[in-house]
């Protein structure tokens, strides 16, 4: 093994380069994984186009990327659950385990959390990363490492369905298409959802929804979402709906189209950070409102619901890009996003960088 590695660093707003940084050793309690796939996330591109995300400003250079799997090589001394050729995916997140949060189990609310590619810590973008064990889960056979790089995003969609308490007998509506929307209906289907129908305005991706398994679709750019919404529940309007989109309009039409005592789970970010409803009607209507952030305890559930088959989580992919090329796959993500529904760099290459 080289000393030394390829990392893809931001230089500034839409540019791209690489550099050589030395391949880290594994502390005891870490392993040191080879990477081989590493997902964009909507949030590397916001940071790409605009360099920063509220409060947390990108400082160049700056590693994106934390969507990751690979294959351990090297283990530390007191790590005995892994071992050298385990394939895993990566949970990004190091949190401080002592605070009122973690005590509690909701570790994703952790204050010191330590989050790839959220500033001022480096993502993975690069050839090898040493990171916590007790973070890193070994797949199954059945599960590729392509997979495996899509259990951040596929977590997402899981602690949205459990804040939305899913379950059979209910009809749920998802608000966009992107790949969080995606993960949202496969992980309300995989948990027993009876129709789960998604809106968006862009074909391809809700051509998509119907591929991986949506009941419906609404073009929300051709019709009216909530009549068609309320004609598709004879009237009687959904009992759940995971808002992605971040969008005022569609957080007002999830409020609408519910029913009395129904469930919104608020996933997407809004541009500005501020949205006006009409609150009166969901206090007419005793909605819930639930909110997420990242999640917490779904590796083993999300890795054993596409292991078992329950979720077709690389039918998410649309594009994979190999690591020589990062420029190219920034570029492409951000400029085509009506046709690139989740992009995927491939970073293990026999001739990469050659």
């Amino acid at each position: 093994m080289s000393e030394t590695m390829h990392v893809a660093v931001m230089e500034g707003i839409g540019k791209m380069s690489y550099v050589r940084r030395p391949i880290p050793i594994p502390q005891a309690n870490e392993v040191l994984v080879k990477l081989e796939y590493v997902g964009i996330c909507g949030s590397d591109m916001h940071y790409y186009e605009t360099g920063a995300i509220g409060d947390y400003v990108v400082q160049p250079p700056f590693v994106l990327g934390h969507e990751s799997s690979g294959t351990v090589v090297a283990v530390g001394s007191n790590v005995s659950h892994l071992k050298v050729g385990d394939r895993v995916a990566l949970e990004p997140g190091k949190t401080c385990g002592h605070c009122e949060f973690c005590r509690q189990g909701k570790y994703n609310l952790c204050p010191d959390v330590v989050f790839f590619a959220t500033p001022p810590v480096d993502g993975v973008f690069q050839e090898y990363v040493a990171h916590e064990a007790d973070l890193c889960f070994k797949l199954p056979a059945s599960v590729s490492t392509l997979e495996g790089a899509l259990m951040e995003p596929l977590a997402v969609g899981f602690h949205a369905a459990n804040q939305g308490g899913a379950h059979a007998g209910q009809t749920a509506v998802v608000m966009g298409a992107g790949c969080i929307g995606l993960v949202s209906m496969m992980a309300l289907k995989a948990e027993g959802v009876s129709r789960v129908y998604v809106v968006d305005v862009m074909p391809k991706r809700l051509d998509k929804a119907l591929e991986l398994g949506a009941d419906g679709v609404i073009n929300g750019a051709q019709e009216d979402t909530v009549a068609s919404v309320l004609k598709l529940t004879e009237g009687k309007g959904c009992d759940l709906v995971i808002e992605t989109a971040g969008a005022e309009i569609t957080t007002r039409q999830a409020i609408h189209m519910t029913k009395k005592g129904a469930t919104i789970v608020l996933v997407g970010y809004s541009k500005t950070g501020e949205l006006t409803l009409p609150i009166s009607l969901a206090l007419d209507k005793e909605l819930t409102f639930q909110t997420v952030f990242r999640y917490r305890h779904i590796y083993p559930m999300a890795i054993d619901a596409v292991a078992t088959g329950r979720v077709n989580i690389k039918g998410i992919v649309t594009d994979i890009f190999d690591f020589d090329h990062i420029q190219n796959a920034m570029d492409n993500s951000v400029a085509d996003k009506a046709n690139i529904v989740k992009a995927v760099v491939k970073i293990t290459k026999e001739d990469c960088f050659q």
